[in-house]
């Protein structure tokens, strides 16, 4: 393998041995560059042996490098190759039940550990060999997150639909013996890894604590295009509080042995089964945030631990927010909160259902646009509409269903404004006008955050 160079940054080292765009690094200190991570990781030395392939010839070169500097290479992507694809048929894959006409890039399924490293992208191994596993060792890529859903081998085979699924299990082991520590995510399917194959799954997994640092569980998406699909039943409350008890109880035990829970249910199970989200020791440092634990819980002390400072408002407002049908009890208390404290600002929350996917989807970053100009259109007062940054791509421009920002304003006829997804962050985005009155005090009593 070779890893072939796109561009030279002038004046670099690089430039300087004579390297250009179209020449190959084929070798590091004997070491085989076979991708951006493999150039950043051996060439980040006070120097190193480099052979190269330039104009069709082999050449190689000592390299002192000059510290504080980059080499000076670049490749096509920021990976040097393509995204490494995923090899399953996941029974509750959220990309398959994608209705047609999307982003095409939408339906690409990446299971890429270079991903999991650099954007904390989940990986489920089966993808993956013996020499990439040494090389996350050799280089101690830590930490790795992993997709396990159940430490069963023949069951997280027929999960994934994949023969490799069981026996990618024993990655898992070897990596942790290695002294990389992993995250780990739990999509549970009702009926069939809850359960007695919850509780063998959590019970593999905290024998591997504490370089295991953390489990979440997760339950499964389910829109309305399943057809063809393993079928699906959603959680209901009584289903949600099972794993919720399930899930706490081996918290409890993690953290007597280990002095961390490392067992987490997802924001979702609460909301579900009706029960009240946990207070903030609950989730320590938040270690799967990403994946809705304790998202609930870290927005609403935010949020009012930024009412609870000091603003000036120097003039009135009034706005008009959407946020998806799961988080619309928070956001609308938080509103409520706000106008209490601050009643020269008023802000209207249009909880938006999902109809675009269906099902049981209920999160805001699912939320499109065709939904919102459906729901919202004639029922916006402000001429302001408040849209969360979770329902936009990283660009902060598109929705899922590719309507821009600037489109949905002109057919709602409002102006739009970006809320950030941190609660502090969008309390002071809010507070940012408005006469200045004493802010009023929250009664003691109804300080809770149960």
């Amino acid at each position: 393998m070779a890893l072939r160079i796109d561009t030279v940054a002038p004046g670099s080292q690089a430039e300087g041995l004579g390297l250009g765009p179209g020449d190959e690094l084929l070798s590091v200190d004997g070491n085989a560059i076979n991708d951006a991570l493999d150039y950043q990781f051996y060439t980040d030395s006070p120097g190193f042996h480099l052979t190269a392939r330039v104009g069709g010839a082999e050449r190689s070169w000592e390299v002192a490098r000059r510290p504080g500097e980059e080499f000076g290479c670049s490749f096509s992507t920021y990976l040097g190759d393509k995204k490494h694809s995923c090899a399953n048929r996941c029974i509750f894959c959220f990309i398959d039940q994608l209705p047609p006409g999307m982003r095409r890039s939408l339906y690409f399924k990446d299971d890429d550990e270079r991903l999991s490293f650099l954007f904390g992208n989940y990986i489920t191994l089966t993808n993956m060999h013996d020499h990439e596993i040494d090389r996350i060792i050799r280089m101690h890529i830590s930490p790795i997150n992993i997709s396990v859903h159940t430490t069963n081998p023949e069951l997280r085979s027929k999960m994934l639909a994949n023969r490799r699924g069981g026996e990618t299990l024993g990655y898992l082991r070897r990596l942790v013996e290695a002294g990389i520590a992993v995250n780990c995510q739990l999509v549970l399917c009702r009926g069939v890894n809850d359960g007695d194959e919850l509780r063998r799954t959590l019970s593999d997994l905290l024998e591997m604590a504490p370089m295991v640092q953390s489990i979440a569980a997760v339950p499964c998406g389910i829109t309305a295009y399943r057809q063809g699909l393993y079928p699906q039943q959603p959680y209901d409350a009584a289903s949600s509080a099972e794993v919720i008890d399930i899930m706490e109880a081996f918290g409890d035990k993690a953290k007597a042995a280990h002095g961390s829970r490392i067992v987490y249910p997802s924001d979702e199970w609460y909301l579900c089964a009706g029960r009240p989200i946990p207070p903030a020791a609950f989730y320590e440092d938040y270690a799967q945030l990403e994946n809705g634990v304790g998202m609930w819980r870290l927005y609403e002390d935010s949020f009012l631990a930024e009412l609870a400072r000091p603003h000036a408002v120097y003039s009135a407002k009034k706005m008009d927010v959407v946020t998806g049908t799961m988080a619309a009890p928070l956001i609308t208390a938080m509103m409520a909160e706000l106008h209490r404290q601050y009643p020269m600002i008023e802000v209207t929350v249009h909880p938006i259902e999902n109809r675009f996917f269906g099902g049981n989807v209920g999160v805001a970053g699912l939320v499109t646009a065709a939904d919102i100009i459906a729901q919202c259109t004639g029922r916006l007062d402000s001429g302001v509409l408040g849209v969360p940054e979770v329902m936009l791509r990283s660009e902060r421009d598109m929705f899922l269903d590719s309507v821009t920002v600037d489109e949905l304003a002109a057919r709602l006829g409002v102006r739009v404004e970006i809320l950030p997804a941190d609660g502090g962050k969008e309390a002071r985005a809010l507070l940012r006008s408005g006469l200045h009155i004493a802010r009023r005090k929250r009664p003691q009593k109804e300080v809770s955050h149960e």
